[in-house]
């Protein structure tokens, strides 16, 4: 689904990504992990198009992204979320979702003018879709309240739901955990996995919480100073020494990387 190949981001004198390659297959829930200033929030904004690479390429589906617009991947399918959930707060949360989908008839004031049936027709499909995607989420309860009010967890379960409103071909996630309960945590676990199971959702997650990541991602991908460290299984990251070493300062057969 996503192949970068020689990937490099600098701020001046910062070599904030490193000569990263890697690819994320098709269906798979992949984890990307590293301790703090690693370089994963700047590896995610550079293949989603908010920063231009200093060098090297994406694709997409086997195009040559690199380069392009947020809208415009948005447009082929690519998403990203943040760590602090960027809802619209002072609406609802349905519409929250029906604000998604783009080229909406209604925006057009010529269809607004002369074809009010076409628009209502849209908006009527786009509630429908809205209230089975909550009622996925298991927000339906929360559907007319403002996105303001929402716990941060359940900010999270929202912006989930935004993707389920276009046909999203891959997900990257930062930091889906910051700041959500433990049992919301969960909850959100199990959606990405049924949008993984049922729907064909591909991701990437950012998370610092390697219980989450050892029971939804494989593989796992560890970044250190802008560069991938290593590959492999959560139990085979759990076991090598070069990660634990990046995350400990101090390589231990029997140290693990933290849980926070």
């Amino acid at each position: 689904m996503i192949a970068v190949t020689g990937l490099s981001k600098w701020f001046g004198g910062i070599h904030a990504v490193r000569d990263v390659s890697l690819s994320i297959r098709r269906g798979t829930i992949t984890g990307l992990i590293g301790p703090n200033g690693a370089g994963k929030s700047t590896l995610f904004n550079v293949i989603a198009g908010l920063y231009p690479p200093t060098a090297g390429t994406v694709q997409l589906d086997g195009e040559d992204v690199t380069g392009l617009a947020p809208h415009q991947l948005f447009g082929r399918g690519l998403l990203r979320t943040f760590q602090l959930a960027q809802e619209f707060h002072s609406l609802p949360v349905r519409e929250n979702l029906m604000m998604v989908p783009p080229a909406q008839p209604g925006e057009n004031l010529v269809n607004a003018w002369f074809r009010p049936g076409r628009v209502a027709a849209h908006e009527k499909a786009l509630r429908e879709k809205a209230d089975e995607v909550l009622d996925f989420l298991t927000l339906s309860h929360l559907a007319d309240e403002r996105a303001e009010n929402l716990s941060g967890g359940q900010k999270k379960l929202l912006e989930l739901g935004r993707t389920m409103m276009v046909d999203a071909k891959i997900v990257f996630l930062d930091e889906v955990g910051a700041g959500v309960n433990r049992t919301l945590l969960a909850t959100i676990g199990e959606v990405i996995q049924r949008l993984q199971a049922e729907r064909g959702y591909t991701f990437c997650v950012i998370e610092h919480d390697m219980d989450f990541i050892g029971r939804l991602c494989d593989p796992v991908i560890v970044m250190a100073e802008g560069a991938v460290l290593a590959q492999g299984s959560a139990d085979e990251i759990m076991k090598n020494e070069a990660v634990i070493e990046a995350y400990l300062g101090t390589g231990s057969k029997h140290a693990r990387p933290k849980s926070t």
